[in-house]
């Protein structure tokens, strides 16, 4: 179960995966944890197991019926237990969600793979670094009966 992070009382913890997926400082993960907070970057979901916060999933909702996975991040000690895409999987079956989208990097293509995303190469956005587009169609109850 998904819980939004807004009112946590332990932004550390919030900070520190930020700063996983972000590839960032503690002051760019305090800033756009800041985002979330005052909704600017859409919402922060944590994942909780034994009351201790384990992964993390941002989204943001675009046109209605997608949302846009801007970061997601998982505790390195619960990695490799099905947190990331048991995240994935919670937001996908969120009423009105037709549509989960991702921008990653080669090392986190991967993991968007083996989640069933369709994954393409965008490129090199940036010099020396390739980004990749994941999507994912989520079946609607009427699409899964066809």
């Amino acid at each position: 179960m998904l819980i939004c992070l807004r009112d946590y009382w332990n932004q550390d913890a919030v900070k520190e995966l930020l700063a996983l997926c972000m590839a960032a400082g503690g002051e760019a993960a305090e800033q756009e944890m800041n985002r979330y907070f005052t909704g600017d970057s859409g919402d922060l979901f944590g994942c909780f197991v034994n009351g201790e916060l384990s992964g993390i999933i941002g989204l943001r909702l675009e046109g209605g019926h997608t949302a846009q996975i801007r970061h997601i991040a998982v505790k390195p000690g619960w990695q490799g237990k099905g947190i990331g895409r048991g995240m994935i999987a919670e937001v996908s079956r969120a009423d009105g969600v037709e549509k989960l989208t991702a921008e990653t990097d080669h090392e986190t293509a991967g993991f968007y793979r083996n989640a069933g995303f369709a994954v393409t190469s965008l490129g090199e956005k940036y010099p020396g670094v390739e980004r990749f587009a994941c999507v994912f169609s989520v079946k609607t109850p009427a699409q899964s009966r066809m």
